[in-house]
């Protein structure tokens, strides 16, 4: 079992210092998420809460991952980063692959990309993309990330899809080996999405059960697509297993890594950054090094 830090929403000075204890503990992955703003209004509800609401206010910081990323690379050796997720499809894909390969060269290859689509309509007419088409373009957008960030280095490449269009191109620098992407989300679309086209699938916070149920789906539709002999990641926040045995029992339904927020776990006051720095030493020790 692997294990991720997942950093959620944390401000900006918390980064560095974390991201060095992170890999000095023994984690092998740190997560950082996305939002690009808040709209004061919204209108669609949230849908991972009972009533719809956004449980964050306003001022809570979410730094542009592309640039949280980068600058935890520059003060680690080893431990590498995901996206969880880049809302993909309010992004231009080759600014995107810019973005990714450049990550990719500086962090000596320790970077994946998590993707989802985005619930919010403001953030799709404010960036000036269709909400409508989502979710095909997401699929042409990472067709077009695995041919520019695919490994082997700089090359020509071209693509021609319905959506996204370009002529023989080459994206300088870009990585010797292949940018991992994961795809996130529990609806169906989301499971056919990372079965045919994604190195793995990542979890927000969810229960056992679901990470069970979405796994199970994700295989049927791997064995459908002809992928079931292609190595998968599985990269999952379980809200209701905190003990070895859960632990295990998740690595035995198919879990590769497991993603943890022990500052909640220790007491404390969860947001304090000498909490949040304690407990990575402190989860490595009791748990990380148990497995």
């Amino acid at each position: 079992m692997k294990w991720t830090a997942a950093f959620p929403m944390f401000p900006a000075h918390h980064l560095i210092p974390m991201a060095r204890a992170a890999e000095e503990a023994g984690f092998d992955s740190i997560t950082v998420p996305d939002s690009v703003f808040f709209p004061e209004t919204v209108s669609a509800k949230y849908p991972y809460s009972p009533d719809g609401g956004r449980f964050w206010p306003a001022e809570t910081p979410f730094v542009d991952p592309f640039i949280s990323i980068a600058a935890m690379a520059a003060v680690t050796s080893k431990i590498r980063f995901l996206t969880n997720v880049v809302k993909l499809p309010i992004r231009d894909p080759l600014m995107v692959a810019k973005q990714l390969s450049s990550m990719a060269v500086l962090s000596g290859e320790r970077v994946g990309l998590g993707v989802g689509l985005s619930w919010i309509p403001e953030e799709f007419t404010w960036t000036h993309t269709d909400m409508r088409t989502r979710g095909k373009r997401a699929d042409e957008m990472i067709e077009i990330l695995q041919l520019l960030c695919g490994g082997g280095g700089p090359a020509y490449h071209e693509y021609h899809g319905a959506f996204y269009d370009f002529d023989r191109l080459m994206m300088s620098p870009a990585p010797e080996k292949a940018v991992p992407i994961y795809v996130g989300g529990l609806s169906d679309p989301g499971f056919k999405r990372a079965a045919r086209l994604a190195d793995g699938w990542i979890s927000v916070q969810n229960t056992e059960e679901e990470i069970t149920n979405a796994l199970s789906e994700i295989a049927r539709y791997r064995a459908e697509y002809g992928r079931s002999h292609l190595p998968f990641e599985v990269n999952a926040l379980c809200v209701d297993v905190f003990d070895l045995d859960g632990y295990k029992r998740l690595e035995e339904k198919g879990v590769t890594e497991l993603q943890t927020v022990p500052w909640y776990f220790y007491g404390g006051d969860p947001n304090d950054l000498t909490v949040q720095l304690d407990s990575l030493a402190r989860f490595a020790d009791e748990v990380i090094t148990k497995l």
